[in-house]
């Protein structure tokens, strides 16, 4: 996350002829930071300068130059306006805590304006781009889908619900990939049960993912290894009936007929095809 202090703005705001009154320096926690105070200057001035400096793709300062117009006018329409471009600006400086705070503090106060899904897809936005690999902690990946899912669900007719629904797609793809990453570590441990409860919640929770045939084939793999070859074909049969074709139904189909060949074995695979 990129830090800016309020100091490191002041020439940046000089040469947008926002006057200086004074600046006191002070500690708090071990941290040095400072207080800079400007005299009360006109909207347009102020927000225009904002504009510029996002033009110019300084979005840290225009993002503090724009908290500057809603701290000085807060009872304007400007002040809504700065409010989601502050937002915008801290997202586009990739500060994501800051712009979640900035979309917020606009959705808290006008829950109703036309630009509230906007704020809403830029809170959703912010820990979208935030997502970890599959070997990280997944909090923000699922603040992301719940996120995402507000949005719909409050806004479905607008084009940030269009855009949403495609990455909650992404996203459950990408939490099934989380529980396949630790269900097979179970399984390289011999523990059976834990890796069987992780490839359940991918079929149970996750079955329109890229990674249901594979979680499909690990629980008949997992149920043989537990003793339970009941469970292997019945598993095995649901991997034949959605994906006939695919490499992991032929493995499957062949780890059945290989330890447990007794029972109501599931379908021959179909021929070859390429599809995996």
């Amino acid at each position: 996350m990129y830090t800016i202090s309020r100091s490191a703005i002041l020439a940046a705001l000089a040469a947008s002829s926002i006057l200086l009154t004074g600046c006191a320096v002070f500690g708090g926690g071990g941290r040095t930071r400072a207080d800079t105070r400007y005299v009360a200057r006109d909207v347009n001035t102020l927000y225009n300068a904002g504009w510029d400096r996002m033009r110019r793709r300084h979005y840290l300062q225009a993002a503090l130059i724009f908290d500057e117009v809603e701290r000085q006018h807060p009872y304007s329409v400007w002040a809504r306006r700065a409010q989601l471009m502050s937002a915008f600006n801290y997202y586009a400086a990739r500060d994501h805590t800051k712009s979640i705070e900035s979309a917020r503090r606009f959705l808290s106060i006008h829950p109703g304006n036309r630009d509230a899904p906007y704020a809403l897809y830029l809170i959703a936005l912010n820990y979208y781009e935030r997502i970890n690999d599959v070997t990280r902690d997944q909090a923000i990946t699922r603040q992301a889908l719940e996120t995402l899912g507000e949005l719909v669900r409050r806004y479905p007719d607008t084009p940030y619900a269009d855009d949403a629904r495609l990455k909650i797609d992404l996203v459950r793809d990408h939490l099934a990939g989380k529980e396949m990453e630790i269900g097979r570590f179970y399984q390289r441990r011999g523990q059976w049960l834990a890796s069987v409860i992780r490839f359940r919640a991918v079929v149970d929770d996750y079955q329109t993912t890229s990674h249901a045939a594979e979680a499909l084939m690990r629980l008949t793999e997992s149920y043989l290894a537990l003793g339970v070859p009941d469970q292997a074909r019945r598993s095995a049969s649901v991997l034949g009936a959605n994906y006939p074709q695919s490499h992991w139904y032929r493995r499957a189909y062949e780890l059945v007929q290989r330890h447990a060949p007794d029972g109501a074995a599931p379908a021959a695979p179909a021929p070859a095809t390429g599809t995996r």
